[in-house]
């Protein structure tokens, strides 16, 4: 049930990735792959080390040793903007929004949109260009807002959500990480996020989705790839892989399956 090899170069390649907290070893020697244009999810249970690895990807945490690659080329990310300046963007399960500010103001935090002239100068942005890029990136994505000037605390689960989504996507070049996306919503909330990945993907982003959900990581994904102990015990093609799959790997870290 491994997933046979692709004949595509890697988007991203960790390689013996270790990260260790104080006698913690977190990371032990641990691998991990994206190519362009699939849905890979990174399972495993509590403690295999999935925050670790995907700090360390996105730039928040640096690791003690290994090597990452994008393209091929060794990188070393010395934060989190290194790590978007090569195209990567985060969405954690706190999302990172502003809840006093409106979706074109989130998506545009920390990058706004500055007046021309002296009024730019002056620190004045174009709020209305930001909301009309905003509105542009949300129709591309099929997200809906009742009102896009409402401020972000006043939307719902799923519509927060969908806003987090929408700015990494307005950002990213290469790879959204989405960490727990459809955690503490409801079923409706949870198909239209779903959705919304799938819609990311085909719009030529890599999506890594960390998720409990082994239902919904088969659903969406291309791949699975399974941490166990801080290590890639399993690689998985997500079509061909079931529940018991991935469960037997994240437990025994072994591929094996009792028929």
């Amino acid at each position: 049930m491994t997933v046979s090899a692709t004949s595509l170069r890697p988007l991203l390649q960790a390689t013996n990735i270790k990260k260790s907290y104080g006698h913690v070893q977190a990371i032990r020697g641990a691998d991990f792959t994206v190519y362009p244009g699939e849905i890979v999810s990174l399972v495993g249970d509590n403690g295999a080390g999935k925050s670790t690895l995907v700090k360390i990807l996105s730039g928040t945490v640096t690791p003690d040793s290994g090597t990452i690659e994008m393209g091929g080329v060794p990188i070393k990310f010395e934060g989190p903007t290194a790590a978007r300046s090569h195209g990567i963007e985060t969405v954690y399960q706190d999302l990172a929004l502003a809840p006093d500010l409106d979706p074109a103001s989130n998506l545009y935090l920390g990058r706004e949109i500055f007046r021309p002239g002296l009024l730019g100068h002056l620190g004045f942005v174009d709020k209305k260009a930001m909301i009309r890029n905003a509105q542009t990136q949300m129709s591309k994505l099929g997200v809906k807002l009742k009102d896009i000037t409402a401020p972000i605390g006043d939307l719902s689960g799923g519509q927060k959500q969908s806003v987090a989504v929408a700015r990494a996507a307005m950002w990213a070049q290469q790879i959204i990480f989405m960490d727990e996306p459809t955690a503490a919503l409801g079923v409706v909330q949870t198909k239209q996020v779903l959705e919304l990945i799938l819609r990311v993907k085909a719009a030529g982003i890599s999506v890594v989705l960390i998720s409990h959900n082994m239902r919904q990581v088969l659903e969406v994904s291309d791949r699975v790839e399974v941490l166990r102990l801080g290590q890639r015990v399993a690689r998985f093609n997500a079509h061909e892989a079931t529940i018991d799959d991935l469960v037997t790997a994240m437990t025994s870290g072994t591929t094996e399956v009792n028929d």
